[in-house]
Protein backbone atom coordinates (compact mmCIF):
# COMPACT_ATOMS: atom_id res chain seq x y z
CA UNK A 1 0.00 0.00 0.00
CA UNK A 2 1.33 3.46 -0.86
CA UNK A 3 2.15 5.70 2.08
CA UNK A 4 -0.21 8.36 0.78
CA UNK A 5 -3.32 6.16 0.46
CA UNK A 6 -6.19 7.60 2.45
CA UNK A 7 -8.13 4.86 4.21
CA UNK A 8 -11.61 6.39 3.94
CA UNK A 9 -11.87 5.46 0.27
CA UNK A 10 -13.94 2.33 -0.46
CA UNK A 11 -12.10 -0.97 -0.89
CA UNK A 12 -14.47 -2.10 -3.67
CA UNK A 13 -13.10 -0.75 -6.98
CA UNK A 14 -16.53 -0.07 -8.48
CA UNK A 15 -17.51 2.04 -5.48
CA UNK A 16 -14.09 3.71 -5.41
CA UNK A 17 -14.27 4.80 -9.05
CA UNK A 18 -17.86 6.01 -8.61
CA UNK A 19 -16.73 8.18 -5.71
CA UNK A 20 -13.70 9.44 -7.66
CA UNK A 21 -15.96 10.32 -10.62
CA UNK A 22 -18.21 12.33 -8.29
CA UNK A 23 -15.21 14.10 -6.77
CA UNK A 24 -13.61 14.88 -10.14
CA UNK A 25 -16.92 16.18 -11.49
CA UNK A 26 -17.15 18.53 -8.51
CA UNK A 27 -13.51 19.62 -8.86
CA UNK A 28 -13.89 20.43 -12.56
CA UNK A 29 -17.34 22.03 -12.32
CA UNK A 30 -17.10 25.47 -13.86
CA UNK A 31 -13.37 25.14 -14.61
CA UNK A 32 -12.24 24.46 -18.15
CA UNK A 33 -8.52 25.22 -17.86
CA UNK A 34 -6.61 22.03 -18.46
CA UNK A 35 -3.71 22.51 -16.00
CA UNK A 36 -5.69 22.82 -12.73
CA UNK A 37 -8.09 20.06 -13.81
CA UNK A 38 -5.27 17.65 -14.62
CA UNK A 39 -3.40 18.64 -11.45
CA UNK A 40 -6.42 17.94 -9.27
CA UNK A 41 -7.11 14.65 -11.04
CA UNK A 42 -3.48 13.57 -10.49
CA UNK A 43 -3.69 14.37 -6.78
CA UNK A 44 -7.06 12.68 -6.44
CA UNK A 45 -5.78 9.46 -8.02
CA UNK A 46 -2.44 9.44 -6.22
CA UNK A 47 -4.08 9.68 -2.81
CA UNK A 48 -7.02 7.35 -3.52
CA UNK A 49 -5.49 4.41 -5.38
CA UNK A 50 -3.62 1.74 -3.47
CA UNK A 51 -0.23 0.44 -4.55
CA UNK A 52 0.72 3.14 -7.03
CA UNK A 53 3.89 5.19 -7.18
CA UNK A 54 3.05 7.70 -9.96
CA UNK A 55 -0.11 9.27 -11.35
CA UNK A 56 -0.12 12.04 -13.89
CA UNK A 57 -0.44 13.35 -17.38
CA UNK A 58 1.63 13.87 -20.47
CA UNK A 59 0.38 16.45 -22.96
CA UNK A 60 0.44 15.67 -26.69
CA UNK A 61 2.56 18.10 -28.70
CA UNK A 62 3.91 18.34 -32.24
CA UNK A 63 7.47 19.40 -33.00
CA UNK A 64 7.10 22.37 -35.36
CA UNK A 65 10.39 21.67 -37.14
CA UNK A 66 9.83 17.97 -37.82
CA UNK A 67 6.08 17.54 -37.51
CA UNK A 68 6.65 14.58 -35.18
CA UNK A 69 4.32 14.02 -32.25
CA UNK A 70 5.63 13.64 -28.71
CA UNK A 71 4.41 13.79 -25.13
CA UNK A 72 5.46 16.56 -22.75
CA UNK A 73 5.32 16.10 -18.99
CA UNK A 74 2.23 17.66 -17.44
CA UNK A 75 0.73 17.73 -13.93
CA UNK A 76 1.61 14.67 -11.83
CA UNK A 77 2.13 13.23 -8.35
CA UNK A 78 5.14 11.04 -7.57
CA UNK A 79 8.87 11.03 -8.20
CA UNK A 80 10.46 13.07 -10.97
CA UNK A 81 9.59 11.86 -14.45
CA UNK A 82 10.69 11.79 -18.06
CA UNK A 83 10.07 15.18 -19.67
CA UNK A 84 9.61 14.22 -23.36
CA UNK A 85 8.46 10.91 -24.78
CA UNK A 86 8.43 10.36 -28.56
CA UNK A 87 5.25 8.98 -30.11
CA UNK A 88 5.47 5.19 -30.30
CA UNK A 89 8.12 4.88 -27.58
CA UNK A 90 7.37 3.20 -24.26
CA UNK A 91 3.91 2.61 -22.86
CA UNK A 92 2.86 6.28 -22.99
CA UNK A 93 4.21 6.87 -26.49
CA UNK A 94 2.46 3.72 -27.69
CA UNK A 95 -0.86 4.94 -26.21
CA UNK A 96 -0.37 8.18 -28.17
CA UNK A 97 0.61 6.48 -31.44
CA UNK A 98 -2.10 3.82 -31.33
CA UNK A 99 -4.76 5.93 -29.57
CA UNK A 100 -5.48 2.91 -27.38
CA UNK A 101 -5.50 2.20 -23.67
CA UNK A 102 -2.36 0.34 -22.64
CA UNK A 103 -2.79 -2.00 -19.66
CA UNK A 104 0.61 -3.52 -18.98
CA UNK A 105 0.88 -6.19 -16.29
CA UNK A 106 4.70 -6.34 -16.47
CA UNK A 107 6.46 -3.27 -17.87
CA UNK A 108 9.76 -5.15 -18.11
CA UNK A 109 8.23 -7.28 -20.87
CA UNK A 110 6.91 -4.27 -22.82
CA UNK A 111 9.08 -3.56 -25.89
CA UNK A 112 10.84 -0.20 -25.55
CA UNK A 113 9.63 0.45 -22.01
CA UNK A 114 11.04 3.68 -20.59
CA UNK A 115 12.07 3.21 -16.97
CA UNK A 116 11.56 6.64 -15.40
CA UNK A 117 11.22 4.93 -12.00
CA UNK A 118 12.91 1.55 -11.68
CA UNK A 119 10.43 0.63 -8.92
CA UNK A 120 7.54 0.52 -11.41
CA UNK A 121 6.42 -2.95 -12.46
CA UNK A 122 2.97 -2.39 -14.00
CA UNK A 123 1.30 0.52 -15.74
CA UNK A 124 -1.92 1.74 -17.28
CA UNK A 125 -2.08 4.59 -19.79
CA UNK A 126 -5.30 6.09 -21.17
CA UNK A 127 -5.55 8.57 -24.06
CA UNK A 128 -7.45 11.79 -23.32
CA UNK A 129 -9.14 13.30 -26.38
CA UNK A 130 -10.00 16.77 -27.58
CA UNK A 131 -11.88 17.20 -30.86
CA UNK A 132 -11.31 13.55 -31.72
CA UNK A 133 -7.52 13.65 -31.30
CA UNK A 134 -5.28 12.58 -28.44
CA UNK A 135 -4.56 15.71 -26.41
CA UNK A 136 -2.93 14.00 -23.43
CA UNK A 137 -2.45 10.64 -21.75
CA UNK A 138 -3.19 9.65 -18.18
CA UNK A 139 -0.33 7.50 -16.88
CA UNK A 140 -0.44 5.50 -13.63
CA UNK A 141 2.45 3.32 -12.45
CA UNK A 142 2.65 0.70 -9.73
CA UNK A 143 5.47 -1.19 -8.04
CA UNK A 144 3.10 -4.20 -7.90
CA UNK A 145 3.10 -6.53 -10.93
CA UNK A 146 -0.34 -6.89 -12.57
CA UNK A 147 -1.76 -4.11 -10.33
CA UNK A 148 -4.26 -2.92 -12.95
CA UNK A 149 -7.23 -4.83 -14.36
CA UNK A 150 -10.42 -4.30 -16.37
CA UNK A 151 -12.15 -2.63 -13.42
CA UNK A 152 -9.33 -0.07 -13.32
CA UNK A 153 -9.57 0.40 -17.09
CA UNK A 154 -13.32 1.05 -16.90
CA UNK A 155 -13.14 3.26 -13.81
CA UNK A 156 -10.27 5.35 -15.12
CA UNK A 157 -11.98 5.68 -18.51
CA UNK A 158 -14.94 7.30 -16.71
CA UNK A 159 -12.55 9.85 -15.19
CA UNK A 160 -10.95 10.52 -18.58
CA UNK A 161 -14.40 11.17 -20.05
CA UNK A 162 -15.06 13.76 -17.34
CA UNK A 163 -11.80 15.51 -18.27
CA UNK A 164 -12.62 15.35 -21.98
CA UNK A 165 -15.93 17.13 -21.30
CA UNK A 166 -14.53 19.72 -18.91
CA UNK A 167 -11.08 20.66 -20.27
CA UNK A 168 -10.19 23.04 -23.05
CA UNK A 169 -6.86 21.81 -24.38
Amino acid sequence: MSETHIDFYPENKKDLYSLLAEQLTALTDGESHVIPNLANCSALLFHALKDINWAGFYLAETDEATGRKFLLLGPFQGKTACIRIPSGRGVCGTALAEDKIQLVKNVHEFPGHIACDSASNSEIVLPVHNNGKVAAVLDIDSPVPARFDEEDREGLQRLVEILERSCQF
